[in-house]
């Protein structure tokens, strides 16, 4: 699943071409997604100049003048820059026209979203009930330690429920809990200070270097411009078996909440 880095890539990436430019076309395929598309949504976005780009979890949302369009990536969605003559193909749900640039949002099982929003956009029950982002002043030690008071579940299920903290996935769950050198099986609730100091440390350097880099490319994510390759500087998932980077221990990996958890049983505690 795209994750906040993913996202965040694929962000820039349309406000770096298309904000400011009016959308001339678009063509939508499919009659609903995760959600029914909204009859005539397209007819109503053409003209309309495309005013800025925000994400919100793993939300987009694209400002036109008198609404937003909420788009979310689903399981394995990808919004990119295709060829304005490129076929559609089987999975390419919608295309979104600026002058010499198309936007091509594909989706191959359909767990993505389109929604038109009217008003306050962050007041929409899919983005109100989100927790703080990340990468924000908001989410320190100390607010994090506040928010896991008393939490019995382990901190790697704690850091992906999107109420508590947004967009923290699978893939940067691990990766930030190695860096910090924590047992993801340790209770949230647990952790001293000092070690959700670290933790925090660990998640906002692991998130914007995994930016930085253009997001990881597992399976079908590609960013607006292309492939990004944080996937080559996994330190731990994807690599049980393999030698700790750090101390040549054999990774492990257990199921956490239906989810793969890789960790070193040596430089984790």
């Amino acid at each position: 699943m795209p994750e906040l880095p993913e996202v965040e890539v694929t962000r820039r990436g349309i406000e770096k071409h298309l904000v400011g430019r009016r959308l001339e076309r678009a063509v939508l395929r499919a009659p609903s997604l995760r959600y029914p598309v909204p009859a005539g949504l397209a007819e109503r976005l053409i003209g309309r100049r495309l005013a800025s780009v925000q994400r919100r979890g793993k939300y987009l949302l694209l400002e036109f003048a008198g609404g937003h369009l909420l788009i979310h990536l689903g399981m394995s969605g990808s919004l990119r820059f295709v060829e304005r003559d490129a076929p559609a193909g089987r999975h390419d749900h919608a295309d979104f026209i600026f002058g010499a640039r198309q936007l091509r949002l594909t989706d191959p099982r359909r767990f993505g979203a389109l929604i038109w929003l009217e008003g306050d956009p962050f007041s929409h029950p899919l983005l109100a009930s989100l927790g703080v982002e990340p990468l924000s002043r908001a989410f320190s030690a100390a607010w994090l330690k506040q928010a896991l008071a008393g939490k019995r579940v382990a901190i790697k299920t704690a850091l992906m429920d999107p109420h508590l903290v947004v967009g923290i996935g699978n893939i940067y769950a691990a990766e930030s809990l190695f860096r910090a050198g924590i047992d993801p099986r340790r209770p949230a609730g647990s952790l001293s200070l000092a070690r959700l100091e670290r933790l925090v440390r660990a998640i906002k350097t692991t998130l914007n270097a995994a930016i930085r880099a253009g997001g990881s490319t597992l399976r079908d994510f590609c960013g607006p411009e292309g492939f990004g390759d944080f996937q080559a500087r996994h330190q731990v998932y994807g690599r049980a078996g393999a030698p700790c980077p750090r101390c040549a221990t054999t990774i492990r990996a257990l199921r956490q909440g239906q989810r793969t958890t890789y960790f070193c049983p040596r430089c984790q505690r």
